[in-house]
């Protein structure tokens, strides 16, 4: 730790100071300004991504944008997607979305096909529209910590001071380099294409995600939102062209053809894979996102995985700031989302080497059935911070009625507070503290019948209790 009061001047002041505005540093930003905190998102870019990039939101994350006012601005812009077939050698082979069927306590069982440049655009203007501006096109030149705050220089010579710091600055992290947090990188050796546009094609066009393969090609097929769909493509080499692409399609798909009227992003990525050794520095600088966790796009992973990060650790910010809760809470921040990415990587990891290496030649079929085994992670609904038990796991959405009104759970959600849920047909008189958010409902909407749920803000159970003893959970949140 340093000294820093000779650099005391600082041009802004604000609790929580993000470097980075992708979707993650957005989300993150959004998430402390709803909890009351004054926060300030910096990017080196001029503005929101607008082409390429991450393609779908999982069902969990569909829920956490419902409890911030979030879901119903971006759903209607996607296409929704539960349901992956296999197109092998020249045949159809089977379609599955029993992994979606069989999830619980969910209303939304599917993907949103939707572009990450919407959720960028959408998070800048929420940001816009409550007077926290990103300040773009500005590069971090030098972050100092004491025990206190952390002073931020950057390249213009403007000071910034801050009491923590997010890097949410992708996988080049300059904040996780300027720590030395170590991170070592696994190459496994596979470059994929990813191509976006308008396609022609005789091959019926569906809104579900089709494997194909033949011979040495695999390629997925990702619906999208409007008229463009997405194709990732396997390459055996690290230099192609667009044409070479597209004749990899036309082999996968082969006997039907596909082209291009119109091509929006064509990139490749060759496969990364590490987990940042830690996810803080000394508890004040924390990291999020693809700046501490990176791996294969297969499954839809990466981009859902960071705004989880962004959930999870904002309110715990928040406490610490605004409510003083011991700095024990942000310590969790890493003991909950480092198993977290490390389960993705294992997914993502599995699924696509399936498509490089496969025993018996049948890269289509065991592709599908890795992502019926990752399904938790793929959905999102498997990620739980406890071994077993209510407490640590989702609480499950469900429909409630109100009078003549009907809503669901996660609509009266409130990122900014505890939530006690009570699920009783019986009268109960207790005095209930301003910080906490109270629902009660009838036995016959809730799967908690004669149960009284303590909610965290970012929807996982906190502690359970009986009717008779809500006092001990409302205790919990008053201390």
């Amino acid at each position: 730790m340093r000294n820093l009061e000779k650099n005391i001047k600082s041009s802004k002041e604000v609790d929580v100071l993000i470097i980075g505005a992708g979707p993650v540093g957005l989300l993150s930003a959004y998430l402390g300004a709803i909890s009351g905190l004054s926060v300030l998102a910096i990017d080196k870019s001029d503005g929101p991504l607008k082409v390429g990039r991450a393609d779908a939101l999982n069902a969990r994350t569909l829920q956490l944008l419902e409890t911030i006012g979030l879901f119903s601005d971006l759903y209607p812009l996607g296409k929704t997607c539960n349901t992956s077939s296999i197109f092998e050698n020249g045949e159809f082979v089977s379609r599955q979305s029993k992994w979606w069927d069989e999830i619980e306590g969910c209303l939304h069982k599917h993907f949103l096909m939707l572009g990450q440049a919407h959720v960028e655009k959408l998070l800048d203007k929420k940001l816009k529209d409550i007077g926290r501006n990103v300040l773009r096109s500005s590069e971090i030149k030098d972050i100092l910590i004491s025990d206190d705050y952390c002073l931020t220089t950057l390249s213009n010579g403007e000071k910034i001071k801050s009491k923590y710091i997010i890097g949410a600055d992708g996988s080049r992290s300059f904040v996780r380099e300027h720590f030395k947090v170590p991170f070592e990188l696994v190459r496994p050796q596979i470059t994929w294409a990813v191509i976006d546009g308008i396609i022609d094609s005789d091959f019926p066009k569906v809104p579900e995600i089709i494997v194909f393969q033949n011979q040495t090609s695999d390629v997925a097929w990702i619906p999208r939102e409007g008229e463009i769909d997405r194709f990732y493509i396997r390459m055996d080499k690290s230099e192609f062209t667009q044409a070479e692409v597209l004749e990899k399609i036309n082999q996968a798909m082969h006997p039907y053809t596909l082209s291009f009227k119109e091509v929006e992003w064509f990139s490749q990525f060759s496969v990364k894979e590490s987990v940042a050794e830690s996810f803080h520095f000394n508890n004040r600088i924390f990291l999020a996102g693809d700046a501490c966790h990176v791996h294969s796009v297969n499954g839809g992973q990466g981009l859902n995985t960071g705004l989880a990060d962004a959930f999870n650790l904002m309110w715990k910010i928040s406490k610490v700031i605004k409510e003083k809760a011991p700095q024990s809470l942000l310590k969790s921040y890493e003991a909950e989302r480092k198993p977290v990415a490390q389960s993705v990587i294992e997914s993502s990891g599995e699924l696509v080497r399936s498509t490089k290496f496969s025993q018996n030649g049948t890269h289509a079929k065991d592709y599908i059935n890795i992502v019926e085994k990752r399904a938790g992670n793929i959905t999102g609904m498997g990620i739980r911070y406890g071994e077993e038990g209510l407490v640590g796991s989702r609480v499950f959405d469900f429909k409630i009625n109100e009078k003549e009104n009907k809503t669901r759970l996660y609509s009266k959600l409130d990122y900014s507070k505890y939530t006690l849920l009570i699920a009783t047909d019986r009268e109960v008189n207790i005095q209930i503290p301003n910080e906490l958010n109270v629902i009660k409902v009838s036995n016959i909407s809730s799967p908690y019948k004669d149960q009284a749920i303590l909610i965290r803000p970012d929807a996982y159970i906190k502690a359970v209790s009986s009717i008779e003893n809500i006092a001990n959970l409302v205790t919990m949140v008053s201390t």
